[in-house]
């Protein structure tokens, strides 16, 4: 029969030098054969805090606890964000590269004093069992991965990490979006 261990926070605030506030404390009793099968339960931390002493980035084993570490994260998510961004403006770029077959559709439309008018759209499209479609379909599982990860990372509300997310997507957008195509449609009559 296991026995469950609910683990407060330190609520005091640290004195000083070493950064740390309301950083999840951690006691895992391993003395006695009775709590070997236990399982332990940490609290995070629910509010923005700026501290760099026992952070949890992603996986139990990668814990920040100096400041180095934390500069060293810091620089890791940015790039992991900028990547991300790139990642979906390379998407795109490869599935308007990729796009195989043409088609064109005339349709009458109503004009002006009762006259008809013929618009015509393009419809593209790409084959499902072909390399281009496989490779975008890798590259949404990575794009998935990658922003679930920044997502997890937001959630420690560690204010450096959150901070290199969003400057590192800002960076990101900045870097690749700008030779994004704006497509206009000059069918639209609203203003």
């Amino acid at each position: 029969m296991g026995h469950f261990h609910h683990v407060g926070m330190s609520m005091g605030m640290s004195s000083g030098d070493d950064n740390s506030t309301m950083a999840p404390s951690h006691h895992h009793p391993t003395s006695s054969a009775s709590h070997s099968h236990g399982h332990m339960m940490t609290m995070m931390p629910m509010t923005f805090y700026f501290g760099f002493k026992n952070v949890e980035l992603l996986f139990s084993g990668l814990v920040i606890n100096t400041a180095g570490e934390m500069a060293g994260a810091f620089v890791a998510v940015f790039l992991l964000a900028m990547f991300y961004e790139g990642l979906k403006i390379a998407r795109e770029g490869l599935l308007r590269k990729s796009q195989v077959s043409i088609r064109y559709n005339s349709m009458p439309v109503p004009g002006p004093n009762g006259t008809i008018l013929m618009e015509t759209h393009k419809t593209v499209g790409q084959q499902m069992l072909s390399f281009p479609h496989l490779l975008q379909t890798v590259l949404h599982i990575i794009q998935v991965v990658i922003s679930y990860f920044l997502m997890l990372i937001f959630m420690t509300y560690n204010g450096y990490l959150c901070i290199a997310v969003a400057a590192g997507a800002g960076m990101g957008y900045f870097l690749f979006s700008w030779k994004k195509a704006v497509v206009v449609d000059i069918t639209e009559h609203c203003h």
